[in-house]
Parts: structure tokens; C-alpha cells; sequence
């Protein structure tokens, strides 16, 4: 475990620093945006939503080689009777192109949809449109909050797209 330091020099040239304890490091990461609210009706949903949110933020800072390593831990929580998601994550898996692991998420995004809505047993989740996405043909994506950040086009057009469905339980 880490404890962070914060070092600071007051007004009189004195160095002082503040040592945060264990509980207040956990409050604070207990805080932190990446920790998704939803809860869901079984296990395998859960872990599947968890690595759907870190390849979303993946695609999102076009970093094609985490989405690799997150669709790879991704393909183990799948159930037999999700063998078409499972086959999805693991080609997802296996290519290094960022544009094709877009396409591939988008295609997953389908799939898994009804998956999350459905099993969804606490919190929020958002479904968001991006019309522009794949030469104007749009799509979809879901995450945790509201704000839009768009795996599609990472930061070439970040905020592009609109939430067009707010599912809560």
C-alpha cells in the first residue's frame, strides 16, 4: 500500500508535510470516478461490464494495445451460453487496429446492450448515440456517467454524441 505525501511551504519559508492515513487514502479512492456504482444479478455481468468500461476508456485515448490486454481478460468471464460475446472479445483481442477494435466494440456494444440493461440490479447506466460514428451511420455505447466521452473518435471529437437512454434500477 502507498501512502501519498503532500509536501507544502507555508508563508515563513517552513517545509511541513501532511501524511493522509490509510482510511482517508481509502475514502479518497473510494471517490474515484473509475469505480462503477451498478451492480448487477450476476457475477459474469459484472466482471464483463467492469473491462466493457476500461476498453470504452481505452478506445476513447486510442490506445489499441490496452484494449488487447483488457478484451484478453475480458474473454475469461464469459459463460458457454455467450459464446457469440466471447468470440467477440477475443477477436477484439487479437487485433492490434484501432479502427477495426472500434468497429468490433460497436458490434459488441450490440450484443451486450440488452445483456447490462437486463441484468442491471442497482444504479445507473447510460446508453449514448454517436450519429457521426462509421461515415454517418452512427452508434451506440453504454457507460456509467453521464458525461459524454466518445470511443469513436477519441480526441478528435470527444464530446461528440448524446445520452439517449438512462437506465436505472
Amino acid at each position: 500500500m502507498t501512502i501519498p505525501l503532500i509536501s507544502c511551504v507555508d508563508n515563513k519559508g517552513k517545509q511541513s508535510v501532511e501524511i493522509d492515513t490509510p482510511e482517508e487514502v481509502k475514502k479518497a479512492e473510494e471517490k474515484t470516478a473509475d469505480v462503477a456504482d451498478q451492480d448487477f444479478i450476476d457475477g459474469m455481468t459484472g466482471k464483463i461490464w467492469h473491462n466493457y468500461l476500461e476498453i470504452k476508456i481505452a478506445l476513447t485515448n486510442a490506445d489499441a494495445n490496452k484494449v488487447q490486454d483488457i478484451a484478453k481478460s475480458m474473454v475469461a468471464s464469459f459463460s458457454e451460453e455467450r459464446a457469440d460475446m466471447k468470440a467477440m472479445a477475443q477477436e477484439l483481442s487479437e487485433t492490434e487496429d484501432l479502427e477495426k477494435q472500434r468497429e468490433l466494440f460497436a458490434a459488441f456494444t450490440e450484443k451486450a446492450g440488452p445483456m447490462f440493461e437486463d441484468a442491471l440490479s442497482g444504479g445507473t447506466i447510460y446508453k449514448k448515440f454517436c450519429p457521426m460514428a462509421f461515415n454517418n451511420k452512427g452508434a451506440y455505447w453504454y457507460a456509467d456517467i453521464e458525461e459524454i466521452n466518445n470511443p469513436y473518435f477519441g480526441d478528435k471529437m470527444p464530446n461528440c454524441g448524446a445520452v439517449k437512454k438512462t437506465i436505472k434500477k
